[in-house]
Protein backbone atom coordinates (compact mmCIF):
# COMPACT_ATOMS: atom_id res chain seq x y z
CA UNK A 1 0.00 0.00 0.00
CA UNK A 2 2.84 2.38 0.90
CA UNK A 3 4.56 1.73 -2.45
CA UNK A 4 1.30 2.47 -4.23
CA UNK A 5 0.90 5.80 -2.39
CA UNK A 6 4.50 6.77 -3.12
CA UNK A 7 3.99 5.91 -6.81
CA UNK A 8 0.81 8.00 -6.95
CA UNK A 9 2.52 10.95 -5.27
CA UNK A 10 5.46 10.69 -7.69
CA UNK A 11 3.10 10.76 -10.70
CA UNK A 12 1.27 13.79 -9.28
CA UNK A 13 4.55 15.62 -8.68
CA UNK A 14 5.76 14.85 -12.23
CA UNK A 15 2.44 16.00 -13.69
CA UNK A 16 2.57 19.30 -11.82
CA UNK A 17 6.13 19.94 -13.09
CA UNK A 18 5.26 18.91 -16.65
CA UNK A 19 2.17 21.14 -16.77
CA UNK A 20 2.95 24.15 -14.59
CA UNK A 21 0.06 26.32 -15.81
CA UNK A 22 -2.61 23.62 -15.62
CA UNK A 23 -5.68 24.55 -13.60
CA UNK A 24 -6.25 22.41 -10.54
CA UNK A 25 -9.67 20.79 -10.34
CA UNK A 26 -11.67 21.28 -7.19
CA UNK A 27 -12.63 18.10 -5.37
CA UNK A 28 -16.26 17.98 -4.32
CA UNK A 29 -17.20 17.14 -0.72
CA UNK A 30 -18.82 13.92 -1.99
CA UNK A 31 -15.53 12.87 -3.59
CA UNK A 32 -13.70 13.65 -0.35
CA UNK A 33 -15.80 11.08 1.53
CA UNK A 34 -15.07 8.07 -0.67
CA UNK A 35 -14.62 4.86 1.35
CA UNK A 36 -10.96 4.56 0.38
CA UNK A 37 -10.30 7.94 1.98
CA UNK A 38 -11.92 6.98 5.28
CA UNK A 39 -9.27 4.35 5.88
CA UNK A 40 -11.39 1.24 5.26
CA UNK A 41 -9.82 -1.71 3.50
CA UNK A 42 -11.10 -1.93 -0.08
CA UNK A 43 -13.75 -4.69 -0.43
CA UNK A 44 -11.40 -6.88 -2.45
CA UNK A 45 -8.83 -6.79 0.37
CA UNK A 46 -11.17 -7.78 3.20
CA UNK A 47 -11.03 -11.18 4.85
CA UNK A 48 -13.91 -12.95 6.59
CA UNK A 49 -14.40 -12.05 10.23
CA UNK A 50 -14.00 -14.99 12.62
CA UNK A 51 -17.47 -16.28 13.48
CA UNK A 52 -18.65 -16.65 17.04
CA UNK A 53 -21.70 -17.94 18.90
CA UNK A 54 -21.81 -16.54 22.43
CA UNK A 55 -24.53 -15.93 25.03
CA UNK A 56 -25.70 -12.46 26.01
CA UNK A 57 -26.80 -11.37 29.49
CA UNK A 58 -30.27 -12.86 28.85
CA UNK A 59 -28.73 -16.20 27.80
CA UNK A 60 -29.67 -15.61 24.14
CA UNK A 61 -27.31 -16.66 21.35
CA UNK A 62 -25.41 -13.90 19.57
CA UNK A 63 -23.96 -15.28 16.34
CA UNK A 64 -21.95 -13.16 13.96
CA UNK A 65 -23.23 -15.27 11.04
CA UNK A 66 -26.80 -14.25 11.92
CA UNK A 67 -25.84 -10.60 11.45
CA UNK A 68 -24.88 -10.94 7.78
CA UNK A 69 -26.46 -8.05 5.89
CA UNK A 70 -25.72 -5.70 8.81
CA UNK A 71 -22.66 -3.59 9.53
CA UNK A 72 -21.24 -4.91 12.80
CA UNK A 73 -18.92 -3.11 15.19
CA UNK A 74 -17.25 -5.85 17.27
CA UNK A 75 -15.53 -4.47 20.37
CA UNK A 76 -13.31 -6.50 22.69
CA UNK A 77 -13.33 -4.80 26.09
CA UNK A 78 -13.32 -5.30 29.88
CA UNK A 79 -14.81 -3.42 32.83
CA UNK A 80 -11.31 -2.65 34.16
CA UNK A 81 -10.03 -1.27 30.81
CA UNK A 82 -9.72 2.54 31.01
CA UNK A 83 -9.68 3.05 27.23
CA UNK A 84 -12.83 0.95 26.96
CA UNK A 85 -14.59 3.31 29.37
CA UNK A 86 -13.80 6.18 27.00
CA UNK A 87 -15.18 4.65 23.81
CA UNK A 88 -18.17 2.60 25.00
CA UNK A 89 -20.37 5.71 25.39
CA UNK A 90 -19.58 6.48 21.73
CA UNK A 91 -20.65 2.97 20.74
CA UNK A 92 -23.91 3.49 22.63
CA UNK A 93 -24.43 6.67 20.56
CA UNK A 94 -23.57 4.86 17.31
CA UNK A 95 -26.06 2.08 18.11
CA UNK A 96 -28.78 4.64 18.77
CA UNK A 97 -28.02 6.73 15.69
CA UNK A 98 -27.38 4.01 13.09
CA UNK A 99 -29.38 0.92 14.16
CA UNK A 100 -32.22 1.68 11.74
CA UNK A 101 -29.70 1.91 8.90
CA UNK A 102 -28.27 -1.51 9.71
CA UNK A 103 -25.57 -1.10 12.38
CA UNK A 104 -25.23 -3.61 15.20
CA UNK A 105 -22.66 -3.10 17.94
CA UNK A 106 -21.55 -6.25 19.79
CA UNK A 107 -19.38 -5.93 22.87
CA UNK A 108 -17.25 -8.96 23.74
CA UNK A 109 -16.14 -8.75 27.35
CA UNK A 110 -12.92 -10.44 28.37
CA UNK A 111 -13.45 -9.99 32.11
CA UNK A 112 -12.02 -12.98 34.00
CA UNK A 113 -15.02 -13.24 36.32
CA UNK A 114 -17.53 -13.01 33.46
CA UNK A 115 -21.06 -11.92 34.22
CA UNK A 116 -20.27 -11.22 37.88
CA UNK A 117 -18.60 -7.93 36.88
CA UNK A 118 -20.23 -7.39 33.52
CA UNK A 119 -23.98 -7.54 34.33
CA UNK A 120 -23.93 -4.77 36.95
CA UNK A 121 -21.63 -2.68 34.77
CA UNK A 122 -23.83 -2.83 31.64
CA UNK A 123 -26.92 -2.00 33.73
CA UNK A 124 -25.19 0.98 35.33
CA UNK A 125 -23.91 2.29 31.98
CA UNK A 126 -27.24 1.57 30.22
CA UNK A 127 -25.56 -0.25 27.34
CA UNK A 128 -28.05 -0.55 24.47
CA UNK A 129 -26.35 -3.25 22.43
CA UNK A 130 -25.59 -6.95 22.94
CA UNK A 131 -22.78 -7.79 25.32
CA UNK A 132 -21.36 -11.31 25.40
CA UNK A 133 -18.55 -12.98 27.33
CA UNK A 134 -15.67 -14.00 25.10
CA UNK A 135 -12.30 -15.60 25.65
CA UNK A 136 -8.67 -15.05 24.79
CA UNK A 137 -8.77 -17.53 21.89
CA UNK A 138 -11.51 -15.58 20.11
CA UNK A 139 -9.69 -12.32 20.77
CA UNK A 140 -6.54 -13.73 19.20
CA UNK A 141 -8.50 -14.82 16.11
CA UNK A 142 -9.36 -11.13 15.68
CA UNK A 143 -5.75 -10.07 16.27
CA UNK A 144 -5.95 -9.09 19.93
CA UNK A 145 -2.50 -8.86 21.46
CA UNK A 146 -1.58 -7.63 24.91
CA UNK A 147 -3.74 -4.51 24.99
CA UNK A 148 -7.38 -3.57 24.81
CA UNK A 149 -9.67 -2.36 23.50
CA UNK A 150 -9.78 -3.92 20.03
CA UNK A 151 -12.47 -2.84 17.59
CA UNK A 152 -13.34 -4.50 14.28
CA UNK A 153 -15.75 -3.07 11.73
CA UNK A 154 -17.39 -5.90 9.80
CA UNK A 155 -19.12 -5.13 6.50
CA UNK A 156 -22.51 -6.46 5.38
CA UNK A 157 -20.78 -9.44 3.74
CA UNK A 158 -19.16 -10.49 7.04
CA UNK A 159 -15.66 -9.26 6.14
CA UNK A 160 -13.36 -7.15 8.31
CA UNK A 161 -13.20 -3.68 6.79
CA UNK A 162 -11.25 -2.08 9.64
CA UNK A 163 -9.38 -3.26 12.72
CA UNK A 164 -8.17 -0.91 15.44
CA UNK A 165 -6.22 -1.65 18.61
CA UNK A 166 -6.56 0.95 21.35
CA UNK A 167 -9.16 3.67 21.74
CA UNK A 168 -10.76 4.50 18.40
CA UNK A 169 -10.99 8.06 17.14
CA UNK A 170 -14.70 8.83 17.42
CA UNK A 171 -15.17 10.98 14.32
CA UNK A 172 -13.09 8.73 12.06
CA UNK A 173 -14.93 5.62 13.28
CA UNK A 174 -18.28 7.31 12.76
CA UNK A 175 -17.29 8.15 9.17
CA UNK A 176 -16.19 4.56 8.56
CA UNK A 177 -19.55 3.32 9.84
CA UNK A 178 -21.38 5.72 7.52
CA UNK A 179 -19.31 4.56 4.57
CA UNK A 180 -19.95 0.88 5.36
CA UNK A 181 -23.69 1.53 5.72
CA UNK A 182 -23.67 2.96 2.16
CA UNK A 183 -22.20 -0.26 0.75
CA UNK A 184 -24.63 -2.69 -0.81
CA UNK A 185 -25.19 -6.26 0.34
CA UNK A 186 -24.92 -9.02 -2.25
CA UNK A 187 -26.55 -12.04 -0.63
CA UNK A 188 -25.41 -15.12 -2.59
CA UNK A 189 -28.37 -17.19 -1.34
CA UNK A 190 -30.94 -15.05 -3.17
Amino acid sequence: MMRYLISVLAVICMASVAVPNAKQEKVSPAQQRLPTQSGLKPPSGRGLAPDFNLKDASDKDVKLADLKGKVVLVNFWATWCEGCQVEIPWFIEFQTEYAKQGLVVVGISLDDDGWKSVKPWIQEKKVNYPIVIGNEALGKRYGLGDGMPLTALVDREGRIADLHTGVVEKTATQQKIRDLLKESFRNPTI
